[in-house]
């Protein structure tokens, strides 16, 4: 009898395993069904973003789909940059924490959004890749 009470937390243990395991795969097969249409697209457990020409959307992901989805035009920003623990990122200084990394996007209407990122260099390499689109779409309005 007292092996049994040894085995069932195993047992609990196992079921909320294969639970949790079944609910991340459901969210990311909605998020592959979401993704199809993007161009350049991100999935981590704190938002979902898919870049299709210059319009950019995130929202956060769920086993029925992202939800809470938002999105802006590129030509809107004044600036990008990266945030760890509410401070910018120096480039050349990665932090070696991955705590609270955010791409904050700077409007020119003194407004901003803020897009969560599990790892920074993740978010380093989207920075670098929306720069470049930033880059390249300002030049093509000269």
């Amino acid at each position: 009898m007292s092996r049994g009470l040894i085995w069932l937390p195993l047992l609990a243990i196992f079921i909320w395993l294969a639970w949790a395991g079944w609910n991340e795969y459901q969210k990311v097969e909605a998020y592959r069904l979401w993704a199809q249409p993007f161009a350049k697209v991100k999935y981590d457990i704190y938002a979902v973003l898919g870049l299709d020409g210059d319009r950019l959307t995130w929202g956060k992901p769920t086993r029925k789909g992202p939800v809470n989805l938002q999105s802006f035009y590129l030509k809107d920003v004044e600036s990008i940059r990266i945030l760890a623990n509410h401070q910018i990122v120096d480039l050349l200084n990665l932090p070696k924490s991955d705590r609270n990394i955010v791409l904050e996007f700077l409007f020119f209407n003194a407004d901003s959004v803020q897009i969560p990122f599990t790892q920074v260099e993740l978010a380093v390499e989207w920075y670098k890749y929306l720069q470049e689109e930033l880059a390249r779409g300002k030049s093509t309005e000269i």
